[in-house]
């Protein structure tokens, strides 16, 4: 018996790789998963494997196929973790390990660019808010602590543009990831002006050519079937950033709509009718390729790491998180006045503010504080960094979210408790496939436009209401939050470089 037509979507992400196969109506016939390891330094470093990121994937579609060998694959759709540096020769071969977004070896730079009006220049070309894991800011590390290496680059290819490339040939990037580059929100165009500004002009040979996320991009090639399993020939799309590709499987393609996602770290996002309407200096934007709409959106550093931590510091890695979630839930609302400042990651913060030095934290403790309040205070913790960038651009409808850390039904309380907004989430996970799919849906040709192909392969939705006593405790809670954090934030830097001596 013949099988059916379906669409793979490949997420990329930052420890672990999928793929996915969807029917043309949305449901999930098969799914496979591969972790990647991110390696830290000492210096901030966070690096990955290029090739063992490929092959991760590769495995990842080859377990698939098996699943549906008799399936017609109408397209493959690409999504993956953005920013960073991922560098590959004239051959295609990395000439070092990608430098993920997560990187913080640059942090110095950071300051210095802010101090130089460096900053500036990016953000007004750009609209992107600068952090140690922007491509620019790697490149002039790179420059001055690798210039072999930099000399051997030919082509700086993002996470899924680096897996398109091993599944086509095609050196190939689109707009939302252009635009974390040096493309000018304005014009849609690589501006030398400001890589003259930023005093690297050479940059620019490296970027590859920027084109429409629902276009054509490439077909599967014999080397690429052979450790895949997929049919030579098929269709492979250009694909999104992963933050900006979830609005695609949500159908959220016209301005004023947005999401949020909570993985690895958090994003706050909605879509303006251009970069002028953007409602906050401390944003970033891309540009979608939909005429001059952008996505403005935030990025908190304050994701599920967090609670991963948590779970370690307390020892229940051997229980389950609805088990763990159990004990939270027996704290009040408001933690009993215990405050959890969720900046853990080693790169700092850079939404809504940016500080390189900050750094995670309790306050409120006694010894009379139990380990349910503690608990409790990590998910509020992360949802008041979410709340203060909802507040921030100022989205005042639903909230649909997406994401691993969404799939916490305290954590989607929570928000919808603290925001007082309905919190909506989809049924069906792997939203970031699903986005990827629908593109690629689109660039073969089996659909007409986003809105279209989105429909084709929509999902159910949960609803979270708000409980207007927790609203009146959580605003005042999120009050002490945010004075909390202002007290301790001068001596971050002194924390940072104490920490730093004693490693040493």
């Amino acid at each position: 018996m013949s099988g059916e037509k379906i669409v793979i979507g490949v997420d990329g992400g930052t420890t672990a790789v999928k793929a996915v196969a969807f029917d043309l109506s949305g449901g999930i016939l098969a799914t496979h998963h591969e972790s990647v390891p991110v390696n830290y330094g000492k210096l901030g470093e966070a690096e990955q494997d290029m090739e063992a990121i490929w092959q991760g994937v590769a495995s990842c579609l080859r377990e698939v196929r098996a699943q549906r060998p008799d399936d017609d694959i109408v397209a493959i759709g690409l999504t993956g973790q953005g920013d960073g540096a991922w560098l590959v020769d004239e051959a295609g071969t990395p000439v070092r390990p990608a430098a993920t977004w997560l990187d913080g070896r640059a942090s110095d730079r950071v300051n210095e660019w802010t101090n130089q009006g460096k900053a500036d220049t990016v953000l007004e070309t750009t609209g992107t808010t600068i952090f140690g894991g922007l491509f620019p800011v790697l490149y002039e590390e790179f420059a001055a602590n690798e210039p072999e290496m930099l000399a051997s680059a030919a082509t700086h290819l993002y996470c899924k543009d680096w897996l398109r490339f091993r599944l086509t040939g095609e050196r190939l990037t689109d707009y939302t990831e252009a635009s974390r580059t040096f493309l000018d929100v304005n014009t849609m165009e690589y501006s030398s002006a400001m890589a003259n500004a930023l005093g690297m002009p050479d940059a620019l040979r490296l970027l590859p050519p920027a084109v429409g996320s629902d276009a054509p991009g490439g077909t599967v090639t014999e080397e690429a079937t052979a450790v895949t399993g997929i049919p030579a020939g098929t269709p492979v799309g250009v694909g999104m950033i992963d933050v900006a590709v979830t609005g695609a499987g949500l159908r959220a393609v016209e301005d004023g709509e947005g999401w949020l996602i909570l993985g690895t770290t958090g994003f706050v996002g909605k879509l303006q009718p251009s970069a002028q309407d953007r409602q906050s200096n401390l944003s970033m934007v891309l540009a979608t390729g939909r005429g001059s709409q952008v996505l403005e959106f935030l990025v908190p550093m304050t994701g599920t790491p967090n609670l991963d931590w948590i779970r370690d510091v307390l020892g229940f890695q051997d229980r389950d998180w609805d088990e763990i979630e159990a004990d939270a839930r027996q704290a009040p609302a408001g933690s009993g006045g215990v405050v959890y400042l969720p900046y853990a990651s080693p790169g700092g913060e850079r939404a809504p503010f940016l500080d390189t030095a900050a750094s995670a934290s309790w306050m409120g403790m006694s010894l009379t504080t139990p380990t349910n309040q503690i608990l409790r205070a990590v998910y509020e913790g992360v949802a008041f960094s979410l709340l203060e960038c909802i507040d921030t651009l100022k989205m005042s409808e639903d909230l649909v979210v997406s994401g691993g850390g969404f799939r916490s039904d305290l954590l989607c309380k929570i928000l919808a408790d603290a925001t007082g907004q309905r919190v909506v989430r989809q049924e069906a996970p792997e939203a970031g496939a699903r986005g990827a799919a629908v593109l690629a849906l689109v660039s073969a040709g089996a659909a007409s436009d986003i809105g279209e192909a989105a429909d084709m392969l929509k999902t159910g939705m949960e609803e979270f209401l708000p409980n207007p006593d927790n609203y009146s405790i959580y605003r005042r809670t999120h009050e002490v939050f945010k004075a909390a954090r202002k007290a301790i934030q001068p001596v971050w830097p002194q924390m940072r470089s104490l920490r730093h001596e004693s490693e040493a």
